[in-house]
């Protein structure tokens, strides 16, 4: 059987103010010319299908002309929520797509029922998803020892062996799951999911099964043979710069064995991280071939030069970023915007760091810093708890 793996669309998402819905259109249309090319069996979509809870109406309107199309190719689809998606709004409608081949899988109930599909002459592949499971929601509902991400993704896939262990012998299996797994390489665009200070899972966790198609991580990587990241298929963030954006092609054989090729993604413009003074990035010909890119400039003059962001804008039409670290280093915090200073640090960490501040540098010790965790972690809940009961509210009005 072909896989076609995806993940981290994020439809509806800008990058630096700049609209990607046209972007997001032709990745789709790229999509689902892959799935004919290249005779794909099944499309799998490791979640954050939107960028957030309530996403556009464009964006919703570019996600349903999607499932069209997937469903006029009449090639199966399988879906996950992931941690920016509602799972409850998602899921909406998810009993009808079934019988138009679209499967949407945003219930932690549902974890150990699988779609099932039919690969003559090798027997059925079972598909189980793991919506992305908030700790502190799901720990009681799933049975999990503890309210961490280990535990609870550690019980989801109990009930997933469980329900395998009753298929017919030599049924092969792929789970979908929205994970930080541990040996990932993150980028500046992922929310943080971090529970109690971790936030990572061991990718055994998922041992047992033949594949397991991953999402949150905006990297296309391979953990092990058969534990994958696809990446988002856009960048996202300037981290994102070196990323080649792609989507996984996998072959499950008759017994399981993965072979896995990657898929290209269209790029609407490339990245580009420039960092000199500033007669260094308007003189450099080195530069000539950053010209059309999106750029993030870093201007390490010791002295910020006047109206630096319309002169470099004369030769990079599209920057989008403007930084600047003089090479010096003196007067660099004096530079630095409070955003800017906090770019790349957790809630976790700002708030020990905020503590050590107003107590003349004396850093929190174990309990505080756990107390600290402990109240992240009860506003996530809390968050998530309000958003999964909104739709409940809005019906009974």
């Amino acid at each position: 059987m072909r896989l076609l793996h995806t993940s981290d669309w994020h439809l509806g998402r800008s990058f630096h103010r700049v609209g990607l819905l046209d972007a997001q259109a032709a990745f789709l249309d790229h999509l689902v010319s892959a799935v004919r090319d290249h005779e794909v069996d099944a499309v799998v979509v490791a979640g954050d299908v939107y960028d957030r809870a309530v996403p556009p109406l464009t964006a919703v309107e570019l996600f349903d002309r999607a499932l069209h199309r997937l469903a006029d190719a009449g090639v199966p689809t399988v879906m996950i929520s992931g941690n920016h998606d509602s799972a409850r709004r998602l899921g909406v409608g998810s009993g009808l797509m079934e019988h138009a081949g679209i499967h949407l899988r945003t219930d932690p109930d549902g974890i150990g029922t699988p779609v099932v599909l039919p690969d003559a002459p090798h027997g059925d592949v079972a598909f189980y998803g793991l919506p992305y499971l908030e700790p502190s929601l799901v720990r009681q509902r799933l049975g999990a020892r503890r309210a961490s991400h280990e535990a609870v993704l550690t019980a989801a896939m109990e009930r997933v062996r469980a329900d395998l262990a009753t298929r017919p012998a030599g049924t092969r299996s792929v789970v979908l799951a929205h994970a930080f797994v541990a040996g990932g390489e993150p980028s500046d665009s992922e929310r943080d999911i971090t529970v109690g200070g971790v936030a990572a899972v061991p990718a055994g966790v998922f041992d047992g099964v033949d594949y397991v198609a991953l999402g949150h991580l905006h990297g296309s990587q391979t953990l092990t043979e058969r534990v994958r990241y696809s990446g988002s298929p856009l960048a996202y963030s300037f981290s994102e710069w070196r990323h080649r954006k792609t989507m996984w092609l996998v072959d499950l054989g008759p017994t399981g064995e993965i072979t896995a090729a990657r898929v290209d993604c269209p790029v609407p413009r490339p990245l580009a991280r420039l960092r000199g003074t500033l007669a260094d990035l308007l003189e450099d010909p080195a530069h000539d071939r950053h010209e059309d890119a999106w750029v993030e400039a870093t201007l390490t003059d010791s002295v910020r030069p006047a109206e630096p962001m319309a002169r470099l804008a004369r030769r990079f039409p599209h920057i989008l970023s403007l930084v600047f670290a003089p090479e010096d280093g003196a007067d660099e915090q004096r530079h630095l915007s409070y955003a800017r200073r906090l770019h790349g640090r957790t809630d976790h960490q700002i708030a020990e760091d905020f503590v050590a501040h107003v107590r003349g540098g004396s850093a929190p010790d174990d309990r505080e810093r756990a107390a600290l965790h402990g109240a992240f972690a009860d506003v996530r809940a809390d968050l998530a708890a309000r958003e999964a009961a909104a739709p409940v509210r809005e019906a009974a009005r």
